[in-house]
């Protein structure tokens, strides 16, 4: 969840450009393709086949654990739960998740727990409970207490993902559209490079990150809440997780809310494509909105359209100056700004400044959209939440491809999201994991009862007709519209508010497909 979007969650998007790869765990050694990797870490994991069979190795095997709660603040209180890391290992090592309640403000009107989550993958979802004044209806601050979790390998969670401090040279020094084979090699090694940092710094927890564990978690800390049955409110790829626990876990299902749901059993390639035309779609809307108002500071006398493509052009040949002792302005970066801005269009009129400021030589203002999506701090340091964001995705997906393989997609790419997806090299970003040993399950959400789905028109992150993917992917899904350019649509307007106080409250879902 982008915490700067209000309650608008995040995906993050992989480009060309932000190709990086994690791989192994603390004895996996990062290898070239051409070899065989050597995974003894998880050389007493069940087969696959039983993983996407059951959907789960059973939680029941371990004792219930506890979380002792100390006061954080006024209606607050926080603790640490103890999980297994690896759940196929009944005597594995544990990692201790960080968990926040924002206790019912009405206890004669508590009804339970309400478990979280913004999204990602790869946010802390701690803020979710510490900020849950600002983001939830008072009949649902009533109703529940409402328990905030840091993922494991996220946030205050210990051990937290760590690959590197050097984001700038990661993520910004790359050419989107490399012109030698020099170029297109330094692309692979920047790759692999930070898939070692990765597993040197972290690799005990990563091959262990995936979404079922995560799904796994939650009932742990369901149990330790007392709950036989609990309800759940995921953004984003939050869907996506609130999706896979209902799967595993139905019969604890009391209610779920999941808002700003993406496609959960597209593959790998067309999960891509869906996000960027979405992507692709709202910067086609800004520009043509841009055109229409004489107003907007990116205006170029009715054709920004033109003027940006224009600027990308030139910025792919001459990056332009930015902050002191910061990388130049790249195509690449300024995708990435364009990208952020794209998750509501309260952004739109900082990006068209920041793109007219580009088109007179300073990249400032991209550069600070950029630093936004990344969640760069005014003191230079970043969160995890892209490294745990990148090695997530791997831990989830049964695909690996070689180099050759995923620049073959490119023409793909190209073809499907021209403005955003200019570049000439694949996504590399699992290139050097080995297998999965635990892939995200197939979604039904059998046996859950009625589960709410929320999708909003403009959706650039999770498009609309993903969300309706989501719908019908599970047994009992009931959908939401709202009418609006941003990414997810609780607290947009009272239809929708009410809806959802109405499903968690009192479990009345809609009948139908409801227009908000």
């Amino acid at each position: 969840m982008k915490r700067s979007l209000s309650p608008a969650a995040a995906i993050f998007l992989t480009f060309g450009f932000a190709a990086t790869a994690c791989s192994g765990g603390s004895n996996i050694e990062v290898v070239s393709q051409d070899t065989a990797v050597s995974n003894t870490a998880t050389s007493d994991a069940p087969d696959n086949s039983v993983v996407q069979s059951n959907g789960m190795y059973s939680t029941a095997d371990f004792a219930t654990p506890t979380i002792s709660w100390d006061s954080c603040g006024d209606g607050l209180e926080c603790g640490y739960i103890d999980v297994p890391i690896n759940y196929s290992d009944v005597k594995s090592k544990t990692t201790s998740l960080y968990v926040v309640k924002h206790a019912a403000t009405d206890a004669t009107a508590r009804i339970g727990s309400l478990l979280v989550n913004p999204g990602g993958p790869g946010f802390g979802g701690s803020f979710l409970a510490e900020s849950a004044d600002n983001i939830y209806s008072q009949a649902i601050l009533s109703s529940f207490d409402i328990i905030g979790w840091d993922p494991r390998g996220t946030g205050q969670s210990i051990p937290a993902i760590d690959c590197t401090d050097d984001y700038d040279h990661f993520f910004a020094s790359g050419d989107i559209t490399p012109d030698t084979p020099q170029e297109r090699a330094d692309s692979v090694a920047s790759s692999e490079e930070f898939t070692k940092d990765c597993f040197d710094k972290s690799g005990d927890i990563l091959p262990y990150a995936g979404t079922n564990n995560v799904a796994r978690d939650m009932d742990m800390i369901r149990r330790a809440l007392g709950e036989d049955k609990i309800s759940y409110f995921g953004f984003s790829y939050g869907s996506e997780l609130g999706a896979t626990w209902t799967t595993m876990f139905p019969d604890t299902v009391r209610a779920a809310v999941l808002d700003g749901a993406s496609d959960p059993n597209a593959d790998e390639l067309l999960s891509v494509l869906q996000q960027n035309k979405g992507f692709e779609d709202s910067i086609a809307t800004f520009l043509a909105k841009c055109s229409d108002d004489s107003t907007c500071a990116f205006y170029n006398g009715g054709n920004a359209e033109g003027a940006f493509d224009d600027l990308m052009a030139q910025l792919d040949e001459n990056p332009i100056a930015t902050s002191s002792g910061r990388p130049d302005l790249t195509r690449g970066m300024a995708l990435t700004a364009v990208s952020e801005a794209m998750y509501s269009d309260s952004y739109w009129s900082t990006l068209e400044s920041a793109l007219a400021s580009a088109q007179d030589g300073d990249g400032t203002g991209l550069l600070a959209l950029y630093d936004e999506y990344f969640q760069r701090q005014p003191d230079g340091t970043y969160g995890n939440e892209l490294e745990a964001f990148l090695n997530i995705l791997c831990a989830d997906s049964p695909e690996r491809k070689t180099i050759e393989e995923a620049d073959a997609l490119v023409p793909q790419y190209q073809a499907n999201a021209p403005r955003l997806s200019p570049g000439t090299t694949g996504d590399y970003t699992c290139v050097f994991w080995p297998k999965a040993i635990d892939p995200r399950i197939k979604i039904t959400g059998a046996g859950a009862g009625p589960i709410v789905v929320i999708g909003t028109t403009g959706d650039p992150a999770t498009p609309l007709d993903s969300t309706r993917n989501m719908v019908k992917a599970l047994e009992e899904g009931r959908l939401i519209v709202v009418t609006a350019d941003q990414h997810t649509g609780y607290g947009l307007n009272s239809c929708v508010n009410d809806a959802v106080d109405s499903y968690l409250i009192d479990l009345q879902a809609p009948d139908g497909e409801l227009d908000c």
